[in-house]
């Protein structure tokens, strides 16, 4: 019998609502632990990734990763209006 992983494809911001980082894991839990202390160096760390403001869940990491490239080429005002169908106050969908 075969288990299905669950894979999400997410999107963080800082305390200004003014960065997006889209990004696609296996642990939408380790993951944002991991960005809101910094524990892993780079992007997320310098522009201080802090709220998860949308996700979307799969069981199929293609899919998962097919939907990150889509929502990276999009333009920023289709991201924030995918983002406020959902969470509209961008309030951080704190899951840990």
């Amino acid at each position: 019998m075969k288990i299905s992983k669950t894979y999400y494809v997410y999107i963080m911001t800082n305390a200004s609502d003014k960065v997006l980082y889209i990004g696609v894991t296996n642990s939408l839990q380790r993951r944002i632990f991991e960005h809101k202390h910094k524990l892993v160096k780079g992007f997320s760390e310098k522009y201080n990734l802090c709220k998860l403001v949308y996700y979307e869940a799969t069981n199929n990491i293609n899919s998962a990763i097919a939907r990150e490239k889509q929502l990276k080429n999009w333009r920023r005002q289709w991201k924030m209006d995918l983002i406020t169908a959902k969470n509209p106050g961008f309030a951080d969908l704190n899951i840990n």
